[in-house]
């Protein structure tokens, strides 16, 4: 496919629908980097640092019985408040969110450069197969680096809270959206790679 053939093939609305992907794309970038910023600030605070945590066979008592009576539920999941964060785990929090900003603006950076690539008319080729691939290791990194990083900081949190007397040290992490960006990446990685050999024999035979 050449440049002008793209160009012609291309409608005016494919056009807006690219450039709103790409400005929308860049606002995501940005809204995520203003998070990560400020949940460091917020980790190195004087104040309480709200932590998300995940609890397993731990049971709390709620206001869900007859005129709020207190009855027994298990918990799976809380946001614990504290201001006695290690410098491990204040270390883990900014790492958290170096992987979470690095691996968005990273997809986010890879999708934009095939979309401008297609945009002047070169979809199949070495360099958008490469852009893709790193876009899928990266969504990859972050969606396996994010709760790691996360449960360090949880953990650590359930240390300061408990003087170290209360043990919940897991780790986790969503499978099922794990396996589908792995396949997703798989998926696309292989496309521009068959595609891209297709395109170089074809233009050997022109």
């Amino acid at each position: 496919m050449t440049t002008a053939n793209a160009g012609r093939a291309m409608s005016r609305s494919d056009a807006v629908a690219m450039w709103f992907f790409i400005v929308i794309g860049l606002g995501l970038v940005g809204v995520t980097t203003w998070g990560g910023v400020t949940r460091i600030a917020e980790g190195f605070s004087t104040g309480a640092v709200e932590v998300p945590a995940v609890f397993v066979g731990t049971e709390a008592q709620a206001p869900i019985g007859p005129d709020g009576a207190m009855r027994p539920v298990e918990l799976s999941s809380a946001v614990l408040a504290t201001d006695g964060l290690s410098a491990a785990g204040r270390g883990a929090l900014v790492l958290e969110q170096l992987v979470l900003i690095a691996s968005v603006a990273t997809v986010i950076g890879c999708l934009i450069a095939v979309t401008i690539s297609v945009m002047r008319g070169r979809v199949f080729n070495r360099r958008n197969t490469a852009l893709v691939t790193i876009g899928g290791a990266a969504a990859l990194a972050g969606l396996l680096g994010v709760p790691f990083f996360g449960n360090m900081v949880a953990n650590d949190a359930f240390r300061a809270i408990s003087d170290g007397t209360f043990d919940n040290v897991i780790l986790s992490v969503q499978v099922p959206p794990l396996i589908l960006v792995a396949f997703i990446s798989a998926m696309a990685s292989t496309v521009f790679t068959i595609g891209d050999r297709l395109q170089r024999e074809t233009e050997l035979l022109v």
